[in-house]
C-alpha cells in the first residue's frame, strides 16, 4: 500500500505501570480508561505513544497494556486486557480490526454500504474512528496516541474494509499539533473525485462531504432509528426537529411520507438535507424551516400545526457533569413541545446523545412529561445503538431512542 504522504515515523518504548487499588480494579474489570491519579509507579520520561504494560500491585503479573498520552487526564488508554498474552505490533491490530468488520457482518449484508468499522474504545482502539461511505474510508483521530502505530493500521483498515480511498480527518487538539504531517481532510490514499460521497443506508441514498463535514461527514449511529421510521411514515405528515442532513426526512420521503418539514437552526444544513432528499424518489412535499429549535416549535404550536410523527434528535446537550440538570430540562421541554406538535394517534420520537444523561433516567423524563399531559399515550419501543456502534463500557454508551405512541 502506497500512501500519498509520508506518515509520522516515532519510536516508542514500553513502561511499566503499577496502579493503586482503585485503578486496578477498573483495569481487571476490562474498563479502558486510566487517570492520572490512578497512577502509583511509571518510567520517568513516559511519552504520548509508549506501551504501558500494567502490572498487578501484589503479583507482578500483566492486567493490562494501553497507550500512554502525556496530555490527557485519562494518562493510560486500554488497548488489551491481559487475559492471554500478547504482542503489540502490526498483526495484533489487523487481528483486533478483523474482528470489528466481523461484528458488523449482519449489516452488510442489507443494501447498505456505510458503516462504523472502528468505534473508539468500544472495539479496542481509544481516540480512533473509522467510518466507510461506499469505496471511501474516513479515519478520524483524537489522540496522539496512535501516531507511532498509524502506517500499519490505516494499511489493515483499507485492506479489510476494500476502501479505494482513504481520507484523514482530526481533532482540534491534533490539527493545532506539531508532532505530525498530517492535515485535516486530507486524501492519504488513492483518489478523491468530489468532496462529497454518496452512499446507500437500507435502501435509501444519502451523500456525506468527507473533507469538511462534522465528525467524519455524517452521524451513521442512528440507522435503525431512521428506517424505523421511514416505514413508520407512509402516507404521513413529518416533523424532523434538528434534522441536520435530513437523516430522519429523507427515509420519511423516501418511504412515501405526503409532506416532510425539516427544521434545523444551519441553513447549511437544510440545503444538504434538500439534496439528499432528491437523491431518491418521492411525491410528497418537503418543507424547510431555519431556526432555533425551541421557538420554531413554539411558533408552529401557536399556528395549530400538528403532524402524524414527530422526530426530536437534538445534539448532546450535557458535554460535562455539571450541564446534566440543564439538560434533563432541556429534555423535558422538549418532550412538552413535541407532545403538542404531534397529532391525534400520532407518533412522537424523542432521542439523545448526551452520555451523561443515562437512558433509564432519559426514558423515565420521558413518560414523567408524557404523563402530566392530558393524553394518553404509550411507550411502543426504546432502541439504544445500531450494531456497528457496540458497546464494551458504561460511558461508551451515548445513544437512546424513544417511541411514544398517542392514543387519542
Amino acid at each position: 500500500m502506497t500512501f500519498n504522504i509520508a506518515l509520522p515515523k516515532i519510536k516508542v518504548k514500553n513502561l511499566a505501570v503499577k496502579l493503586n487499588a482503585k485503578g486496578e480494579q477498573f483495569v481487571v474489570k476490562g474498563h479502558p480508561w486510566v487517570f492520572s491519579n490512578s497512577i502509583v509507579k511509571i518510567n520517568d520520561n513516559a511519552k504520548t505513544g509508549d506501551l504501558a504494560i500494567i502490572f498487578s500491585k501484589n503479583k507482578n503479573k500483566v492486567v493490562g497494556i494501553g497507550l500512554y498520552d502525556e496530555e490527557s487526564p485519562i494518562r493510560i488508554k486500554i488497548i488489551h486486557n491481559a487475559e492471554t498474552k500478547v504482542q503489540i505490533n502490526a498483526d495484533f491490530f489487523h487481528h483486533n480490526i478483523a474482528l470489528a468488520f466481523d461484528k458488523r457482518s449482519e449489516l452488510l449484508q442489507t443494501n447498505t454500504n456505510s458503516y462504523r468499522l472502528l468505534f473508539g474504545e468500544n472495539d479496542g482502539f481509544p481516540g480512533l474512528i473509522a467510518d466507510v461511505y461506499d469505496s471511501v474510508l474516513v479515519v478520524k483521530l483524537y489522540s496522539e496516541i496512535w501516531l507511532p502505530y498509524l502506517a500499519s493500521i490505516l494499511e489493515s483498515l483499507q485492506q479489510i474494509s476494500k476502501a479505494q480511498t482513504v481520507v484523514m480527518r482530526l481533532s482540534r487538539s491534533l490539527q493545532n499539533s506539531d508532532k505530525h504531517n498530517l492535515t485535516d481532510g486530507e486524501v492519504i490514499y488513492g483518489k478523491l473525485e468530489n468532496d462529497v460521497v454518496t452512499f446507500i443506508e437500507h435502501d435509501v441514498k444519502f451523500s456525506a462531504n468527507v473533507i469538511k463535514g462534522h465528525k467524519t461527514g455524517y452521524f451513521l449511529d442512528h440507522r435503525a432509528n431512521r428506517k424505523r421510521v421511514g416505514e413508520l411514515s407512509k402516507g404521513k405528515t413529518v416533523l424532523d426537529v434538528f434534522s441536520y442532513a435530513g437523516g430522519f426526512s429523507v427515509h420519511a420521503l423516501a418511504n412515501g411520507a405526503t409532506e416532510v418539514t425539516s427544521l434545523d437552526i444551519s441553513k447549511q444544513a437544510l440545503d444538504i438535507a434538500r439534496e439528499n432528499g432528491k437523491l431518491n424518489p418521492y411525491s410528497g412535499k418537503h418543507k424547510t424551516i431555519s431556526g432555533d429549535a425551541f421557538d420554531e416549535m413554539r411558533a408552529l404550536i401557536s399556528k395549530g400545526k400538528t403532524y402524524d410523527v414527530v422526530i426530536i434528535d437534538p445534539p448532546s446537550f450535557a458535554k460535562q457533569q455539571s450541564e446534566i440538570d440543564l439538560a434533563k430540562k432541556k429534555y423535558a421541554q422538549l418532550a412538552e413541545l413535541g407532545e403538542k406538535l404531534t397529532a391525534k394517534n400520532g407518533l412522537l420520537v424523542l432521542a439523545s446523545c448526551s452520555s451523561r444523561v443515562l437512558a433509564q433516567s432519559f426514558f423515565d423524563l420521558n413518560e414523567h412529561v408524557l404523563n402530566t399531559q392530558s393524553r394518553l399515550f404509550e411507550t411502543e419501543l426504546k432502541t439504544k445503538h445500531d450494531i456497528d456502534h457496540p458497546i464494551s463500557f458504561p460511558e461508551g454508551a451515548y445513544l437512546k431512542c424513544g417511541y411514544y405512541r398517542f392514543l387519542e
